[in-house]
């Protein structure tokens, strides 16, 4: 007899959660079986009109176009979408543009290409689920006028500062405005005077009538509309009033046939508002029944970082980054930029899980996903980041003068089948600067006078001192080739070395530019305590390197990864437009090392 499956762990396979077991629960009960699917969002009619839903579900992603998508959103991305996939739903991708000042087309396109790079798609069904929230603004406006002519709101012209006064807080119930107590009749004509541009800015708003006295501030007669005399980006000049987002978010979800509305903690409190909107447009058969319902999960709080657009921007702004894409920004621009890969950041979602719980992430974690993808995929190759010369004095006597000995490296160690790499080993090398010392520290088992370092693919060495300049810096190491050490040949192992180094050869070996990022603050948690954030940037974030690499990399392209022995995992970059050079041959960014630098 077959077992039965874990209850905790759903049909996808993946690990469960509140989210997967409240969308479980909602198909098995049918909630949302009998809807119907207009073939776009609408009203009630519009759907009904249509055919059956062929989504099992529905979720959303809404971001505002107000600025660059950064961490905390990808996670968003990769549980909105990911959980549509699962279950045989549809995502839509929403632009909640509902604030006319600060959205821009800039943001939309690259919105777009982030959801898109993270690897989904908002087509499904033959149909673009690509929406506006200020394409509804004609059905939101229908919605409010229903509100006022309900009983439900009103317009208010107290000022900005008596209206907050008479909210109330915690201890003290609010005070009822003035002008709640004005008939249906009056508030629609003074709500068409707002509309039709008779009021200034701030002259007016339109309130929700709930209950000033209700122990959730947010349900003591918040604003759903105010008066903004700007141009916005996708309606031009049409509208002078715009809708708040609490009140535009349960429509836009309502007229999207969104089954599951998946938002961050921050909206728990508002979620008796978008219930009460919703029951009250139901009643008036403005919209379809059963409506969306909204679920919160923690943010995503990650270590090292800020996500605040806010802070993100000053960042920008003054200079301390090198743009939305500096690759020490946790946008998805910059993370792209510094090298993490698509897959990397579905799989650090997946493992961070969701959950009610507010908790701080540790950035190592993020990085762990990242070499958990490229580990398997990346080519290796030989890098010297701060090279300094090591001369072989007897290799002309050896191997002849101008003689360079071929050697080869696998591609990747555990993938025989991807080939082997070429370089050569000549008379003159290129090594870590510190790869040397005169006086070696205890454990030091690389180069020092008289000691033997196998030169990894290569030949074992002999040091035999180093040449210094007048201010007492490195400028050449010397040693002596022990004959017949060739790594690979019968006499490789004839003699015992402790220590193993890399090089690039000095004849073949491409020079480079090597840009060593780091985390961008010094502090897990920049700002906390009412610390200011910018004193916290951590001022070696990056090192720019004049470096060496094997001439394998000469047929790298643009977004290439490779893991560089020994020193970590590097990406093929263009150079922002912006950015100075120090050599002319190729770059290459440190996405993250073979291990985490920063443990304690």
């Amino acid at each position: 007899m077959a077992s039965s499956p874990d209850k905790d762990v759903p049909t996808s396979g993946k690990p469960s959660n509140f989210l997967r077991q409240v969308i479980e629960r909602d198909l098995e009960q049918g909630t949302y079986a009998d809807r119907k699917w207009g073939g776009s969002p609408g009203d009630r009619q519009h759907h009904e009109d249509g055919v059956p839903d062929p989504a099992k579900i529905r979720t959303r992603f809404p971001p505002e176009p107000n600025g660059y998508l950064h961490i905390g959103h990808a996670k968003s991305i990769c549980l909105n979408f990911g959980l549509a996939q699962d279950y045989g739903g549809v995502c839509h991708l929403r632009f909640d543009d509902t604030n006319p000042e600060r959205e821009e087309q800039e943001y939309v396109d690259a919105i777009r290409d982030a959801v898109h790079w993270l690897g989904y798609t908002w087509e499904a069904n033959g149909t673009n689920h690509d929406y506006h929230a200020s394409n509804y603004f004609d059905f939101m406006y229908r919605a409010a006028e229903y509100l006022i002519e309900s009983g439900n709101a009103y317009v208010d012209e107290q000022s900005a500062e008596a209206m907050r006064a008479s909210r109330g807080d915690f201890g003290r119930p609010g005070v009822d405005s003035p002008y709640r107590s004005r008939s249906a009749e009056e508030n629609l004509a003074r709500f068409r005077e707002m509309r039709d541009g008779k009021l200034p800015d701030g002259g007016a708003v339109l309130r929700a009538k709930i209950d000033m006295a209700s122990p959730n501030i947010n349900m003591r007669d918040p604003t759903i509309y105010r008066i903004k005399h700007a141009e916005h980006h996708n309606t031009g000049n049409k509208w002078c009033i715009y809708p708040m987002y609490t009140f535009a978010h349960p429509i836009e979800d309502a007229l999207e046939n969104i089954t599951h509305s998946i938002c961050t903690l921050e909206f728990e409190d508002q979620r008796p508002f978008y219930d009460w909107l919703l029951d009250r447009l139901a009643e008036g058969g403005l919209i379809e029944t059963p409506h969306p319902r909204q679920y919160e999960f923690a943010r995503l709080n990650l270590t090292y970082v800020v996500t605040s657009k806010r802070k993100l921007r000053q960042l920008v702004d003054e200079g301390h980054v090198d743009g939305w894409d500096d690759p020490r920004m946790p946008t998805i621009v910059g993370l792209r930029r510094r090298g993490y890969t698509p897959e990397s950041l579905r799989l650090f979602a997946e493992r961070i899980g969701v959950s009610k719980a507010d908790s701080w992430i540790e950035y190592s974690v993020l990085e762990q996903a990242l070499r958990d993808d490229l580990d398997p995929k990346a080519p290796r190759a030989m890098a010297v980041l701060d090279p300094v010369k090591l001369v072989i004095t007897n290799w002309d006597e050896l191997m002849g003068e101008g003689y360079l000995d071929p050697c080869t490296a696998p591609v990747h160690p555990h993938a025989p089948e991807r080939g082997k790499r070429e370089f050569t080993f000549g008379k003159e090398l290129w090594i870590e600067r510190t790869d040397y010392e005169d006086t070696p520290p205890k454990g030091f088992f690389r180069l020092f006078p008289g000691n033997k370092v196998r030169l990894k693919y290569g030949h074992v060495v002999e040091c035999t001192g180093a040449i210094r300049n007048s201010s007492g810096a490195v400028t050449e190491v010397r040693g002596r080739l022990i004959a017949d050490t060739k790594s690979g040949t019968p006499g490789a192992d004839a003699i015992k070395v402790k220590g193993t180094i890399s090089w690039v050869g000095a004849a073949d070996g491409i020079q480079a530019e090597v840009r060593l990022y780091d985390r961008l603050f010094r502090v897990a948690q920049p700002g906390a305590r009412d610390n200011e954030f910018r004193e916290e940037i951590n001022s070696q974030s990056l090192k720019v390197l004049t470096s060496y690499v094997e001439p394998s990399l000469a047929s790298f392209r643009w977004d290439d990864k490779v893991q560089f022995e020994r020193h970590g995992y590097f990406v093929a970059q263009r150079m922002h437009p912006h950015a100075s050079r120090t050599t002319d041959g190729p770059v290459f960014n440190r996405i993250t090392g073979l291990k985490d630098s920063w443990a304690k």
